[in-house]
């Protein structure tokens, strides 16, 4: 028997009205909630949106300023800034950047060197950041490049000015260089004055005088689309560029030095007496810091660190050498000023000295001594044992505070960065240092600049122009005038002007007139430099490398090259009127007066000659 089943209409009529209930009210729940948002993003935060609209539109860009340019005394360019095309990439633009500089580097050389500086600066940089992957590009790379720019979003040909130094070597040492901004310098320097920048001065006078070189960043408005390109200029504020420094140095100076020295290596430093200015400042050999301003490449980094020449090493203020018997003219001048004696007064030299009751032989240069001789004798002749005595006479207390006087065992403060202070030592030194006492015979040895005293050519320069200029110290100083666009020319504090104190004006005068009979007397020990066209003032030295035992004899024929005695010079001219002084030291080159001296020699003609 079947059975029919009545539906329910009543209750599929109320289950319906039920669900269509709940789905109106999810519907309105919903345009609520859009409603809701509509109004927080139109209304309460529309100013909010606005700006962040205006920021995908509008972007604010630094502009770099324009380093400024150095010159030398004559307005020769040493620094400058040249025009150059560089390849760059923003890699927030790029979707693929192993391919693209793959491509890229199928129109254009891109070495190796260039892929290691590319990742190196991207991990340094911001991904919106433009980072360089080629530069100096030629007028061929650009064109392919230009042509092929369509296929490459986020790369851009960039036009900018790369530093660059026209004479090289030559004055590197002085100059300095730029390279590009490290980790460790950004973490110092101030963020929003180097917007833009990529470089800053990293050694030399780039280095010293970096905020007056720099310039102040300046800003431009522009509006950009979906691509970043712009599309125009809203609003620019110009940068205000570095401003030029003008230097003391003579450019022609500088090469006659470094043709006089040829393949030797060593230092020569020129100063004028009368202020200070630095003329010349040598380090040879040098090196070309135009290698250093994109980021010199591993091998000529090595090439350059492994050289026995050591090319990058400052040897005019960071060498540090025993100055030899250069320093006897103001051990003499000490023993004058102190009352310990006279110049007439006559010592016996019989080839050695030896300290009472000490059977240990101090001996001079020439083995059968010089007989009895003066201070003049003594500085033309050079005669060791008259200073060995003199010293011994003195006592290391007088002598140390009286070579202080000159500036020795301390920076002279020069303008330019990197300077060593070298080591006028002292009883109070040694005790400190090496935790000994201070023995009679180191002040023998001290008294013709051995043992542990050392002296920078700097330093040397700069004791010989005050010995020149009678006591009158000036601090050296190697620029002279900074000038620029929004500043008046200006000349820059010649710095730290005294006078030593003198017991008698004769002392001085009888010292130069003893260094004068190293150039003119019969039995100087640079009397080849005597000329008719000016007279000099000059002592030579030689400075030992290693310690000669007492039973053997220094044959210099025998020995390395690089175990020589290195030679050294000073000097000043005219006498009559100091216009230049001048210390020269060759490394291992043997006797000052038959190598040191001819380039002194050489770099004084051309000054005061003009050739």
């Amino acid at each position: 028997m079947a059975y029919i089943t009545l539906k329910d209409y009543l209750r599929e009529s109320r289950l319906f009205q039920n669900r269509a209930l709940i789905a109106a009210v999810l519907v309105v729940l919903t345009l609520a909630a859009l409603l809701t948002r509509l109004v927080v993003l139109q209304v309460i935060n529309h100013q909010h949106y606005t700006t962040l609209s205006q920021d995908n539109r509008v972007k604010v860009l630094p502009l770099p300023p324009t380093r400024g340019l150095i010159h030398d005394r004559n307005g020769l360019i040493l620094a400058q800034n040249l025009p150059t095309f560089s390849l760059e990439v923003i890699p927030e633009r790029v979707e693929n950047l192993d391919q693209t500089l793959r491509e890229l580097g199928a129109i254009v050389e891109i070495a190796d060197s260039d892929h290691k500086r590319f990742e190196q600066l991207r991990r340094q940089r911001r991904r919106f950041d433009s980072i360089p992957i080629r530069v100096r590009l030629d007028a061929e790379e650009v064109a392919r490049l230009s042509a092929n720019r369509h296929r490459f979003p986020g790369v851009e040909i960039e036009a900018k000015l790369l530093r660059h130094y026209p004479l090289e070597d030559k004055t590197a040492h002085v100059v300095g260089y730029v390279g590009r901004i490290n980790e460790q310098e950004l973490q110092t320097i101030d963020a929003s004055s180097y917007s833009g920048t990529t470089h800053i001065g990293k050694t030399g006078v780039e280095k010293s005088y970096e905020e007056v070189l720099h310039g102040k960043v300046g800003l431009q408005q522009v509006e950009v689309n979906a691509l970043g390109r712009i599309i125009r200029v809203l609003h620019s504020e110009p940068p205000e560029p570095g401003q030029n420094l003008q230097l003391s140095l003579d450019a022609g100076l500088q090469q006659a030095a470094i043709t006089a020295f040829g393949e030797e290596n060593g230092a020569a430093v020129a100063i004028d007496p009368r202020n200070g200015a630095i003329l010349a400042l040598i380090s040879n050999p040098g090196f070309d810091p135009n290698l250093f301003v994109e980021g010199i490449s591993a091998k000529d980094y090595d090439m350059l660190q492994q050289s026995g020449s050591k090319p990058l090493f400052n040897r005019a203020i960071r060498g540090q050498y025993p100055p030899g018997s250069t320093l006897k003219p103001f051990i003499g001048l000490a023993g004058l000023e102190t009352g310990t004696m006279t110049a007439n007064q006559k010592n016996y030299c019989p080839g050695f000295f030896q300290l009472p009751g000490n059977s240990h032989k101090y001996r001079d240069w020439r083995k059968g001594g010089h007989g009895g001789v003066n201070l003049e004798e003594a500085i033309t002749q050079s005669c060791d044992v008259y200073f060995y005595a003199l010293a011994h006479q003195m006592g290391i207390d007088k002598l140390q505070k009286f070579l202080a006087r000159f500036g020795f065992g301390r920076v002279t403060g020069v303008d330019i960065a990197g300077e060593r202070a070298g080591l006028l030592p002292s009883r109070e030194w040694k005790k400190r240092t090496r935790r000994q006492s201070w023995y009679p015979g180191e002040t023998l040895i001290m008294g013709i600049g051995q043992g542990y005293f050392l002296a920078t050519p700097l330093q040397l320069a700069h004791a010989t122009a005050t010995l020149a200029a009678r006591g009158v110290e000036h601090q050296p100083r190697v620029v002279q005038n900074i000038s620029g666009a929004y500043q008046p020319d200006t000349a820059v504090n010649v710095g730290m002007t005294k006078t030593l104190q003198q017991s008698s004006v004769n002392n001085w005068i009888k010292v130069i007139e003893s260094m004068t009979q190293v150039i003119e007397g019969q039995r100087g020990t640079a009397r080849s430099l005597k000329n008719d066209d000016y007279r000099i003032a000059g002592k030579t030295g030689t400075a030992q490398v290693f310690t000669v035992k007492q039973d053997e004899e220094y044959d210099e024929e025998k020995v390395d090259k690089k175990m020589r005695d290195h030679a050294l010079f000073i000097a000043f001219a005219p006498v009559e009127d100091p216009r230049i002084a001048v210390a020269v030291i060759v490394e291992n080159g043997g006797h000052g007066g038959s190598i040191a001296a001819p380039i002194a020699k050489r770099i004084m003609d051309y000054h005061l000659l003009g050739r």
